[in-house]
């Protein structure tokens, strides 16, 4: 048996990355959590489906981000998916703002496993972090959904090539 040498491929540069992935619309989540270790949000695109069975969410959290010892040590959290109207609370929880000022605007309960549900959200996905796999500079947390809320008469708001987009209604199917 003969074993054929396949040359590596180049290296992608960073930011030819990022402007490619500029043109992947994403629904733009609140990330929330609550417990023990305190209360933290932050903004992410980087969340989808995993399997329905069980219902399963991946989040992508940068491991120098401020939030993510606290998030990863308190391992319950919320994906708060945002309507249409919630840009504001999306660069709230984006940018530098303290904590405290980040959960003064917009409207907060404590979901059944602690973490803050929006009110108003198009969907919240209360979940427990099942799984943790170290990627580059991220962490990819596996999120077994415990409970879920969705609004059906909500709006969504979509992040593509680095702008919002609120979609108030829905779209005619090709």
């Amino acid at each position: 048996m003969s074993l054929a040498l396949v040359a590596p491929l180049p290296h992608v540069p960073c930011q030819d990355f990022r402007n490619a992935m500029a043109g992947l619309a994403a629904a733009v989540n609140i990330i929330t959590s609550d417990g023990p270790h305190g209360r933290v949000g932050f903004t992410a695109t980087a969340v989808c489906s995993v399997t329905d069975d069980p219902p399963t969410l991946l989040v992508c959290l940068n491991r120098s981000a401020s939030v993510h010892s606290v998030l990863t040590a308190n391992a319950e959290l919320c994906v708060n998916t945002l309507a249409g109207d919630q840009q504001g609370l999306s660069n709230l929880f984006g940018g530098k703002t303290p904590m405290a000022e980040r959960f003064a605007a917009g409207h907060w309960r404590p979901g059944q496993n602690g973490a803050p549900l929006l009110e108003g959200a198009a969907a919240g996905f209360e979940c427990r972090i099942s799984r943790t796999v170290d990627v580059g500079t991220h962490d990819v947390l596996f999120c077994e959904v415990l409970a879920l809320k969705r609004d059906d008469d909500a709006s969504a708001l979509i992040y593509f090539d680095r702008n919002y987009y609120g979609l108030s209604t829905y779209p005619t199917p090709l």
